[in-house]
């Protein structure tokens, strides 16, 4: 464990800049549909756009779990890193709908930077230092989120979505070689046996603990991406009269980011002190109501406000649930635990954007908001009932 700080600089800064590069360029995907033709069923399309990578990445990410474990975690980060780039390269010379669409698959499919990270840091760092770890993982996400949508929506308005890709396959290049040159991989052991998904699934079953915190993985990115489809297409609307729309879309989507970068590490050290549960039920219930607080402006300054407001609590909910998964999960099951976490987490960024697209194309656009507070409600109550049927059982013995 003697290289771990290194580690941990070095794929805080590759996370930083894969979620910057991300950012840079997702969220201007409905804009970028109606340059290239799209204007029928925008919201629809746009949904498919979303969850066709997240497919993909639900159905690949076990077995590059798999292949992890045979050939480490480090050899993972790298090909998402060029594989990524490639795509966002590719991405800018796209002329129609299905040429994005088969690079969205093929990028579902092939990449995975933070997630391997998250599982090089998760079985590389001390236990007493695992959580910290994990927890400066997500503050560079959020970090890069911020950077991205203002990166991403300048280049927009000054040149175009096409440069605002390109320059994403750029950026992605510069963590994947300091991935390569400067990241040593100490913990691991060639898993020379036959992998088994099933096998992994089976044993997780068996841990009610570690299942829960896979459903509310799920539940959790469905209600975070119901709002990617419609989120730019929502802040035009409320926006009409500016001439700076990809940029304005940029500094909204920030705004949760920005909240997470001032008040994520008060909420890390309130799970220091309270523990992971309960720091977990404070962002689903704030981020809940945050969210559908969100309907009731109709002008940009006070839905930037209540979107804030959100991202105030909802920073606390991902560093606590892979908080649970260290707690819930033995050592040597800790990397397939982050796998299949990973696949629970692209189940739910498939379903959300699906579920956004249809709502926004058949319902009232903000009842996307509605939907997201109410199934954040619905994990605190999932994670509450959890709570007391653990504490009555423990009675009971």
């Amino acid at each position: 464990m003697v290289y771990w700080k290194r580690n941990l600089i070095i794929l805080w800064i590759g996370c930083f800049f894969a979620s910057a590069s991300y950012s840079m360029v997702i969220p201007f995907l409905p804009l970028f549909l109606t340059q290239i033709g799209v204007h029928r069923h925008l919201e629809l399309w746009s949904g498919a756009i979303f969850s066709s990578a997240f497919l993909a990445g639900a159905i690949s990410s076990p077995y590059w779990g798999m292949l992890a474990d045979k050939y480490g975690r480090k050899p993972m980060i790298i090909r998402a890193g060029v594989f990524l780039s490639l795509i966002y390269i590719l991405t800018a010379f796209v002329t129609n709908l299905y040429e994005l669409l088969t690079l969205r698959i093929i990028q579902g499919l092939l990449t995975g930077f933070i997630p391997g990270a998250i599982a090089l840091i998760g079985t590389n760092t001390p236990d007493k230092k695992v959580g910290y770890a994990l927890a400066m993982i997500s503050t560079a996400t959020a970090s890069g989120g911020i950077l991205g949508p203002l990166l991403g929506g300048g280049l927009a308005d000054l040149l175009s979505n096409r440069w605002a890709f390109a320059s994403a396959g750029i950026l992605i290049l510069f963590p994947t070689i300091l991935v390569i040159f400067c990241v040593k991989e100490e913990n691991f052991t060639p898993n020379k046996s036959k992998g088994s998904v099933l096998n992994d699934i089976k044993i997780s079953v068996t841990n009610q603990s570690f299942m829960l915190v896979l459903f509310l993985t799920l539940i959790t990115t469905c209600s975070l991406m119901i709002i990617e489809p419609v989120l730019p297409i929502y802040i035009a609307q409320l926006n009409v009269a500016s001439q700076n729309t990809a940029f304005l879309t940029g500094l909204v989507y920030s705004l949760p980011g920005m909240a997470s970068i001032i008040f994520g590490p008060y909420f890390g050290k309130l799970a220091d002190k309270i523990g992971f549960q309960k720091t977990l039920t404070i962002g689903l219930f704030g981020g809940g109501l945050g969210s559908i607080l969100q309907i009731a402006f109709r002008d940009l300054v006070g839905f930037s406000i209540t979107r804030f407001v959100y991202g105030i609590f909802f920073c606390a909910v991902f560093p606590a649930l892979n908080g649970l998964i260290v707690k819930s999960t033995s050592e040597e099951f800790r990397g397939r635990a982050f796998g299949l976490n990973q696949t629970a987490n692209q189940l739910g960024s498939m379903m959300g954007p699906l579920l956004g697209g249809v709502m926004g194309g058949f319902f009232p656009m903000y009842s996307v908001f509605l939907m997201t507070g109410f199934l954040l409600l619905v994990a605190m109550g999932m994670m509450h009932w959890s709570k007391e049927r653990n504490k009555a059982n423990a009675f009971n013995k």
